[in-house]
């Protein structure tokens, strides 16, 4: 595997955990925001966990075609 490549498989994997790091920490929040009557700010925050997972869905999809194709 080259170089490029293997940086690359790298970084996604870890914008993959970050990202998922974010959802879940937006998702905590927004039970807090909610625990405090702030119903709008706390469904924008939900709105905003449920577009990290699918940033995760397509990241994870990039890497598994980079794998995929490093044979």
């Amino acid at each position: 595997m080259n170089e490029d490549r293997l940086r690359l498989i790298k970084l996604v994997e870890h914008w993959i955990e970050h990202n998922d790091e974010h959802g879940k920490r937006f998702k905590e929040e927004a039970k807090t925001a909610e625990e405090m009557k702030l119903r709008m700010v706390a469904a924008e925050m939900l709105s905003a966990a449920e577009a990290s997972m699918k940033v995760s869905e397509k990241l994870s999809m990039a890497l598994k075609y980079l794998k995929d194709s490093e044979s």
